[in-house]
C-alpha cells in the first residue's frame, strides 16, 4: 500500500472511531465521587443534579462519598482513575484553595482533570447559636472584635467552605478570634445546635432549614444581593464588608485524557439536569440556582476555576494556614 493510502485509511478509521465512543456512551453505570461526606452541602448538590444527569444519558451515576483531607482524597481518586468518562469528580471552590492551601498536593488541580462545567454557586450565611447576643450583624461583628479571645468560630476542616468563610472575615474585620475545626459539616452544625461554638459560616444548602426552623440564628450573607429565599436578611456589603462577597461554585471534571465528545456529552447532560423543573425548584428551597447552560460548559468551568485560584492565593498566603 503506498504512503498516501495508508495516510487515507488512517484518516477514515479515525473519523469513524472517534465519534463511535461518543455515540455508544456511555454503556454502563457512571460513578460520581463526592470528596466529602453524605449529606453534607456538596453531597446534596452532587445528588440533584446526578438522578437528571442519569435519565438523559440513559445509564445510572452513583453518587460515590470520598471524604477526608478538606476534599483532596476524593479528587486525587478521580485524578489517577481511567480516561474513560465512567469516573467524575463534584467538587466545589475547593479545587481552586487546595492548589495553595496543600503544600504536598498529590495532582495539580489545573491539569489533572478534563473539564464538565459548573453546577452551581451556592450563598453562604453568617449564623451562630440562637442565644448569640448580638442583635444585628453590625452589632455581630463590634462584639466579635471586642471578645475575639473568647468567641468561637466553627468550621468543618481545613478548605471546606465554612473554613475559607472564616479566613475572610477575619481578614474582612481585621481580627483574629478562635476557630474550632470539625470532621465535616454534620458534627460543626450540632455543635453550634448546642451551644458549644457561638458561630459559623456555611452553604445555604446546610443552613437555610435551620434558619426557617429558627433553631440557629441568621445575620448576613455573602451575596451581592439579597436573597429571595430570606429576603429581610441583609448581605454582608451593606455592613461595610464587600471582600466578604463570594459563594462556594460547585463543577464536574472528568481525569485528564477522558476523550472531548465524552465531556462534551456530559456537559450536554448536565445542562438538561439544571433546566429540569425539580431541580430549579429544589435549589431554590435551598437558597441558590442552577448554573446557565452558557455556564455548564467546560470553558466556563476552566475559566472559573484559574480566575478562583488567582484569587484564592493571596489570601491563604496572607491567613499562613497550610496543609501538609
Amino acid at each position: 500500500m503506498s504512503l498516501s493510502k495508508l495516510l487515507a485509511a488512517l484518516a477514515a478509521a479515525t473519523v469513524l472511531s472517534s465519534p463511535a465512543f461518543a455515540q455508544g456512551y456511555p454503556e454502563r453505570t457512571i460513578t460520581m465521587v463526592v470528596p466529602f461526606s453524605a449529606g453534607g452541602p456538596t453531597d446534596t448538590v452532587a445528588r440533584l443534579v446526578s438522578e437528571k444527569m442519569s435519565a438523559d444519558l440513559g445509564q445510572q451515576i452513583v453518587v460515590e462519598n470520598v471524604g477526608g483531607a478538606g476534599g483532596t482524597l476524593g479528587a486525587g481518586q478521580v485524578a489517577v482513575a481511567e480516561a474513560d468518562g465512567y469516573t467524575l469528580l463534584l467538587h466545589h471552590i475547593g479545587m481552586a484553595t487546595s492548589a495553595t492551601l496543600y503544600r504536598s498536593l498529590a495532582y495539580d488541580p489545573l491539569t489533572a482533570f478534563e473539564y464538565v462545567g459548573l453546577v452551581t454557586d451556592v450563598p453562604m450565611v453568617m449564623v451562630a447559636r440562637k442565644d448569640f447576643e448580638p442583635a444585628d450583624f453590625p452589632a455581630f461583628i463590634e462584639y466579635v472584635k471586642a471578645n475575639k479571645d473568647t468567641v468561637s468560630m466553627a468550621n468543618a476542616g481545613i478548605g471546606a467552605a465554612s473554613h475559607l468563610c472564616g479566613m475572610l472575615f477575619q481578614s474582612a474585620i481585621e481580627t483574629q478570634f478562635v476557630t474550632v475545626p470539625y470532621k465535616g459539616t454534620g458534627p460543626a452544625m450540632t455543635d453550634l445546635l448546642g451551644g458549644q461554638v457561638d458561630f459559623m459560616c456555611d452553604q445555604t444548602t446546610n443552613t437555610a432549614s435551620q434558619i426557617e426552623a429558627g433553631t440557629i440564628k441568621a445575620y448576613a450573607t455573602t451575596t451581592a444581593e439579597r436573597l429571595a429565599l430570606f429576603p429581610d436578611l441583609p448581605t454582608a456589603t451593606e455592613s461595610g464588608l464587600p471582600t466578604m462577597e463570594f459563594g462556594i461554585w460547585h463543577g464536574i471534571y472528568a481525569p485528564k485524557g477522558t476523550p472531548e465528545d465524552v465531556t462534551e456529552r456530559l456537559s450536554k447532560a448536565l445542562q438538561v439536569a439544571l433546566a429540569d423543573p425539580d431541580v430549579i425548584k429544589s435549589m431554590a428551597e435551598l437558597g441558590t440556582a442552577p448554573s446557565t447552560a452558557e455556564e455548564a460548559t467546560p470553558a466556563a468551568l476552566k475559566a472559573k476555576l484559574e480566575s478562583e485560584i488567582a484569587r484564592w492565593k493571596p489570601v491563604i498566603e496572607a491567613a499562613g494556614v497550610y496543609a501538609d
